[in-house]
């Protein structure tokens, strides 16, 4: 849900018009539209390239996974894996379009833990896949887009936790 949607429903449960902060806070979405789109091309266009470097730079902090035993020692669970990481970089891309957290709460954290947990995937490591994901992701980004996007990544990982 994007920042002028939320700002819409909560005026509109209180039967009220939105007040000047509020409006404010729609201001300030709107003036970083073009940095937000910018950063989502970028992450985006480079997804498969984002994926990859981080893929390698987890499997040398744990190589155990895909070691014989491990939870992505098969063609199929690292294939998995694989897909997960685009899957997290797209949830993270509508976190900064939308400019809130709520849609990767909504979409796509809710649960996770558990989940994980049921699959014996341990949740270290997903940390540790989005903390990849988020450094080949940065690594593409001008500073002040990076630090757009950084938070969002942060939010991933605090929910890995």
């Amino acid at each position: 849900m994007s920042v002028i949607t939320q700002v819409i429903l909560q005026a509109d449960d209180e039967l009220r018009y939105p007040t000047l902060d509020e409006l404010q806070t729609i201001k300030d979405y709107l003036q970083t539209g073009a940095q937000r789109v910018r950063v989502v091309s970028v992450l985006t266009e480079n997804e498969e390239k984002i994926v990859k470097k981080a893929t390698e730079e987890l499997w040398k902090i744990h190589p155990e996974y895909i070691a014989p035993g491990g939870n992505a020692a098969g063609a199929r669970q690292r294939a998995q894996c694989i897909r997960d990481f685009g899957w997290y970089l797209r949830l993270i891309t509508y976190g900064i379009l939308a400019g809130d957290k709520k849609p990767i709460e909504d979409i796509g954290i809710i649960g996770v833990r558990e989940m994980y947990n049921n699959l014996n995937v341990p949740l270290v490591g997903m940390a540790d896949a989005i903390r990849c994901l988020k450094a080949a992701a940065l690594v593409l980004l001008p500073a002040e887009d990076a630090l757009l996007a950084e938070p969002y990544f942060d939010y991933v990982i605090q929910a890995m936790l």
